[in-house]
């Protein structure tokens, strides 16, 4: 059975380019803020209602242009477990290359603690250099589209030391760790001196915690996750092949942001990797595949929706990160008209156009090359209106998740 996680990216909404301009920083607009929160949650409430598996928040900062105002997706999870009674509930996701490590395993521990263990914990690099570049700059951290150069490198050793004292913090009763941007306990070389409650930290605290001096010499981190090891955990993957096969030494769930001919590629590489780390998966087993789907009466209409729901945020944002000699066909220009970008939209492998049944049929054609066991369904709510998302979320758990869900029988 397919596991569907919707994500949304929270948009605060504009009936045209010039009405954005106008409401400019539309992102720092408190009353549509408010409007597009509260349908936020209504839209999360009705997903759990329908059976959906999960609902993610993202994280990124500083959009004044409105079109992914999610800074703190932690406090959005708390505020969605406590209206839900069964939907799993997490993040795509952290990210580790500008966060604090400590801080990110306390805080997922209490979210899984608050929903009794329905919960997922999301880990990401960081693409946007105007938020990662300064959130991260105290260790050094730079934004990167998996290109290879030397700020990628930097930003993917930034990221797996993060993660791995994450896992550590969860897991194991105290902690310790050197190394060039983290020092745990600080200072680590000699311990921590000075901490006035040593004594009984010796008698109440982790075995280990305190020296021979009275120094502290590991820190345990609390509280302990509610899952045991810990929540599952999924890696957003766009284009490179080292996160695929590193998500698979670890067991995590990558979450492929790819068209359907690299997923293809990308699935038979993770079980393998995951084969050799003693994870035993099948083919599409653990794994995730990103779309965005809009469903519709007919073709036509649903490429209005594209054009409406999610043209500008392709025009102003998406567009440029894309790979070159996709930008290059696509031609965007400042004039051009969104119902223009429809086709380059599609093209990229993650928009979907269609009624039903075309919709169905695509999916079905899509998840033959890898039967993935997780989709995530991305929809840019506000600027698509609640009603529409929660219509198109319904059409998708009625009409499309059937047919998926004979290509997915893995064990729970």
């Amino acid at each position: 059975m397919v596991k569907v996680i919707v994500q949304m990216y929270p948009v605060i909404p504009a009936e045209s380019e010039e009405e954005r301009i106008r409401l400019r920083p539309i992102g720092r607009n408190a009353d549509l803020y408010q409007q597009t929160l509260r349908g936020w949650c209504d839209i999360v409430e009705e997903a759990d209602r329908m059976g959906v598996w999960g609902v993610t928040a993202i994280e990124h900062h500083f959009h004044s242009e409105g079109y992914e105002v999610s800074p703190n997706p932690g406090v959005m999870n708390a505020f969605w477990g406590a209206r839900t009674k069964n939907i799993h509930i997490g993040q795509l996701g952290y990210v580790m290359s500008a966060a604090n490590p400590i801080r990110v395993a306390e805080e997922t521990a209490i979210l899984d603690h608050l929903m009794e263990g329905r919960t997922f914990v999301g880990f990401s690099r960081g693409f946007q250099s105007r938020w990662t570049d300064l959130l991260g700059q105290h260790i050094g951290t730079k934004a990167t589209l998996s290109d290879g150069s030397d700020n990628d490198r930097l930003n993917r050793e930034i990221f797996e030391e993060a993660v791995e004292i994450v896992l550590k913090a969860w897991t194991e009763e105290s902690i310790e760790h050197n190394s060039e941007r983290w020092q745990i306990p600080y200072p680590y070389e000699g311990g921590h001196k000075g901490w006035f409650m040593a004594p009984w930290t010796e008698k109440l605290g982790a075995h280990g915690e305190v020296g021979p001096d009275g120094e502290l010499r590991r820190i345990s981190v609390v509280p302990a996750p509610y899952t045991k090891p810990h929540p599952p955990v999924f890696v957003a993957s766009n284009a490179s092949q080292q996160t695929v096969d590193y998500a698979g030494s670890h067991g995590f769930i990558p979450a492929y942001f790819s068209r359907t001919s690299q997923v293809a590629d990308f699935g038979p590489s993770y079980v393998e990797s995951a084969r050799r780390a003693g994870h035993n998966f099948a083919l599409g087993q653990n794994q995730a595949i990103v779309r965005m789907p809009r469903i519709a009466a007919s073709m036509a209409e649903a490429r209005n929706d594209i054009a409406d729901y999610d043209g500008m945020i392709f025009k102003h944002f998406y567009e440029n990160f894309l790979p070159a000699a996709f930008r290059a066909k696509a031609n965007v220009k400042p004039d051009t008209p969104v119902v223009d970008l429809v086709d380059p939209m599609i093209d990229t492998g993650l928009f979907m156009a269609g009624s039903a049944s075309e919709i169905r049929d695509q999916f079905v054609e899509q998840w033959t090359h890898l039967p993935a066991e997780y989709v995530i369904l991305i929809y840019h709510y506000a600027q698509q209106p609640k009603d529409s998302v929660i219509e198109n979320l319904r059409l998708f758990m009625e009409e499309v998740k059937p047919a998926l869900d004979e290509l997915t029988d893995y064990p729970e």
